[in-house]
């Protein structure tokens, strides 16, 4: 009989997964719009009408895909210990929109601001609800394999 204590790998909750899945998509559809639809984009008020506006449109969209892409890898990994990082990112980068969003609104933005920073503070719980369940699955007793 082994005496190492080994980690079980905890299961982490359906609900996590499939916010993050959505999450990914968004930002998926992100990384599109600002890489390939710039009509949509001018239609919400940005302009690119500069280099330095392309500049920035293909930058977000190139660190919006980096962060989708790494947040895909996690999901596939099924680590708690990513999905923390993960989730970490996730309340950190939603958590300044839900200041930005509201104060700076886009021309064809789907609410008003009063209503954005609702829906925002509702997406930020979620996560921090996320992040505390897997925090705790983290911190899990030890089990021998």
């Amino acid at each position: 009989m082994s005496t190492n204590n080994v980690r079980s790998t905890p299961e982490i909750p359906t609900w996590i997964t499939i916010v993050q899945g959505v999450l990914i998509l968004i930002m998926l559809s992100q990384v599109y719009l600002f890489a390939a639809d710039h009509e949509a984009v001018r239609a919400s008020g940005i302009t690119l009408e500069t280099v330095a506006d392309a500049n920035l449109a293909y930058e977000f969209a190139g660190r919006t895909a980096t962060m989708a892409l790494v947040s895909l890898a996690i999901l596939f990994s099924r680590r708690v210990e990513l999905y923390l990082a993960m989730f970490g990112m996730n309340i950190v980068r939603e958590g300044l929109e839900t200041i930005i969003d509201p104060l700076f609104p886009l021309a064809n933005a789907p609410a008003s601001p009063t209503w954005d920073l609702i829906m925002h503070l509702v997406i930020v719980g979620i996560e921090v609800a996320a992040f505390v369940r897997l925090y705790r699955l983290a911190k899990a007793p030890v089990t021998e394999a």
